[in-house]
This record gives C-alpha cells, sequence and structure tokens, in this order.
C-alpha cells in the first residue's frame, strides 16, 4: 500500500474534541494524510470554555518531536498552542532544523476567551516562530495581539498582513471571519494577493475552526499543494465543516470535520 503523506501536529489537547490536537488528528484523516502529534498542554476543555490548563515539560515535547521526525518522517507541520515562551522558543528551535513546510496557527485565546498563551510569549512569537513559517494564519484577535492593528475592514487586513511579514513568514493569511458581512480571507506575500471570500452560514457551533484551517492547510501542502491551492482547498473543507457544524453541550459546539462523509 503506498505511504500517505505524513503531516505533524505541535498543539495542545482539547477534551472535548473540537478544536486543538483532536481536530488536528481528524482533518488530517479527512483529507487523506497521515496525522501525527507531539502534545504540547492539556487542557479541560468542553462546549462553555476552558477550565484548565496544564503545559507540558519542554523535554517532553522536544522527545516527542524528535521520535516522530528522526524515525517516521514528516512532508508538513502546523503548530497550535505552545502556551508559554520557553516552549515557543523550544518549538521554533525544532522547526528551524526541519526542512518541511510550516504552518503557524499563533494561537492566542480560545473561542470562549480563555487565555491560551502567556502574554509574555508573544515577543517569543514574533521574533522565533513566525520566522519559521511558510503559512502564519492569524485570525483577526491574534492579528491584534501581535501587531496592535484593529482590524475593521478590508483595507485593515491588507495593513495587518503587511504586518505580520514582517516577523518573516513566507506567506500570512489573514482570517476575517470576525468581520461582517461574508468570510473572507486574505492570503498574501507581500507580492500577489488572493481574496478568499465564501458565504457566512447561520451556524454558531464553529469550535475548533482555526485548528482546523491551519491543518488543512498543512495537509495540502504535504501533499506537495502551491501555498495559494493549499488554502484555497482548506477553505473549501473548513467552510463545508462550519455549515455542517453541530450542537454539543450546553455552549459552542464543534464544526464537522467528516462532513464530507456523512
Amino acid at each position: 500500500m503506498p505511504i500517505p503523506p505524513r503531516v505533524l501536529t505541535v498543539a495542545g489537547s482539547d477534551s472535548g474534541g473540537g478544536a486543538g490536537i483532536q481536530a488536528d488528528l481528524k482533518t488530517m484523516l479527512a483529507l487523506g494524510v497521515h496525522g501525527m502529534s507531539v502534545l504540547t498542554a492539556v487542557t479541560a476543555q468542553n462546549s462553555t470554555g476552558v477550565q484548565g490548563a496544564w503545559e507540558l515539560p519542554v523535554e517532553a515535547v522536544r522527545a516527542q518531536y524528535r521520535s516522530v521526525v528522526d524515525d517516521i518522517g514528516v512532508q508538513a507541520v502546523k503548530t497550535g498552542m505552545l502556551a508559554s515562551a520557553e516552549l515557543v522558543g523550544t518549538v521554533a528551535e525544532l522547526l528551524a532544523g526541519t526542512e518541511v513546510p510550516v504552518v503557524v496557527d499563533p494561537v492566542g485565546v480560545s473561542k470562549h476567551g480563555d487565555p491560551l498563551l502567556a502574554a509574555s510569549a508573544l515577543d517569543s512569537v514574533r521574533t522565533e516562530l513566525l520566522p519559521t513559517a511558510t503559512v502564519a494564519t492569524p485570525n483577526l484577535d491574534e492579528v491584534a495581539q501581535l501587531t496592535g492593528i484593529e482590524v475593521h475592514d478590508e483595507p485593515d487586513m491588507r495593513r495587518a498582513a503587511d504586518a505580520v511579514l514582517g516577523f518573516g513568514p513566507r506567506w500570512a493569511l489573514i482570517k476575517g471571519g470576525h468581520l461582517a458581512g461574508d468570510a473572507v480571507d486574505l492570503l498574501t506575500d507581500g507580492t500577489e494577493e488572493h481574496w478568499l471570500r465564501a458565504g457566512r452560514h447561520d451556524n454558531r457551533h464553529t469550535h475548533g475552526t482555526g485548528c482546523t484551517l491551519a491543518s488543512a492547510v498543512a495537509s495540502g501542502l504535504a501533499k506537495g499543494m502551491s501555498v495559494p491551492d493549499a488554502v484555497r482547498a482548506a477553505k473549501e473543507y473548513v467552510t463545508g465543516a462550519i455549515a455542517a457544524g453541530f450542537a454539543l453541550g450546553a455552549g459552542i459546539g464543534p464544526v464537522d470535520h467528516g462532513w464530507r462523509l456523512r
């Protein structure tokens, strides 16, 4: 049997199964790649929010990464929740020695507004992690955290993208899902621009969208797609997953990672 492309996610666990490592692996399976994981943190999390978070020791993160990369190998890496400056620096160092596409989802807060990144780690994300990225995928809250730019319209998205690119990623994908109107994202490398638009679905169950999109982009890159093609395919997949999102628990339910299989 042919070996599928291999994608590694370096992220935290979501015990409710809608985001984090769980969402990443579901996305990778749905898109036909083999998902592997480096766990950086454990959260107690459900549809109403994050009740607790515990980061893993740096040695545990480094050992997981080396175990997978040195034996199995990878075609792409995706990063999510890294929690602390020490973990950010460690992961950035590991990524710098791995010559494959890297998708950085600079996770700062959860869907419910719970902090998932220490304020002291922001400088490390800017100066150490983002320079390793093939694609950085901040949402508007994360853009504000990283750059200080408040995005209210599409021209603001251009300014935000320029600011994010200034930290060193090859491409910036500014996710405009929090703006009014259609769900519009901007992908740019500073030279070419790609505006990706999709109709907005009237569905509040959108937990895990950021993790899912970044994992879908990494899956496309592992298959050999160009960055624009990987992002377009990821946007299409996530839009369908949002449309099929379902109620779970008392709060915000997850997107449906298996919507194409149902």
